[in-house]
């Protein structure tokens, strides 16, 4: 059960790029449930998806040297969720369907996968960890980054448009 967990239903074992592929993999999952229980319910997901990803992760590097082998994706769904936050709860405040903000679902990918190949700062510091907690969290703030980018695009789409 951890290895499906942490590699995401095997998506961790395509190549090239299985960072990349466990973010594309984790959009339309994420879809379902904002479509399903709204931007609570993606943020409740997330949650659960970086408990089960933490113990899955610890299950998986149990012995081994690499503490964040590549086949482990399940911490760039739960990251690829964060970035995804200001667009659900966008949709969500203007009532509107998810999929008409698509160009927020562009930038918090293209900027969540920016931040967590550069790892620059807060990521870079979580990814030294070398155990479990920072394969997650350095995911989870590459996507805190990437949300800060979403709102900060956003804002220049909306303030351009005005």
């Amino acid at each position: 059960m951890s290895q499906i967990i942490a590699t995401f239903f095997y998506v961790g074992y395509m190549r090239p790029a299985p960072g990349t592929w466990g973010s594309l993999a984790a959009l339309p999952l994420a879809w379902i449930i904002i479509q399903l229980s709204g931007f609570s319910g993606l943020v409740l997901a997330t949650l659960i998806v970086f408990t089960l990803g933490l113990w899955a992760t610890k299950a998986e590097t149990a012995g081994r040297e690499n503490h964040d082998p590549s086949e482990i994706v399940i911490d760039e769904v739960a990251g690829q969720w964060v970035a995804l936050f200001p667009v659900a709860y966008g949709a969500s405040m203007m009532g509107v369907n998810v999929l008409a903000l698509w160009p927020g679902w562009i930038a918090a990918f293209a900027l969540f996968r920016l931040f967590d190949i550069s790892k620059p700062w807060l990521v870079g510091w979580a990814d030294r960890r070398d155990d479990a907690m920072g394969v997650m969290l350095d995911d989870v703030i590459a996507g805190v980054f990437a949300a800060i980018g979403v709102v900060i695009l956003g804002g220049f789409y909306h303030w351009l448009a005005v």
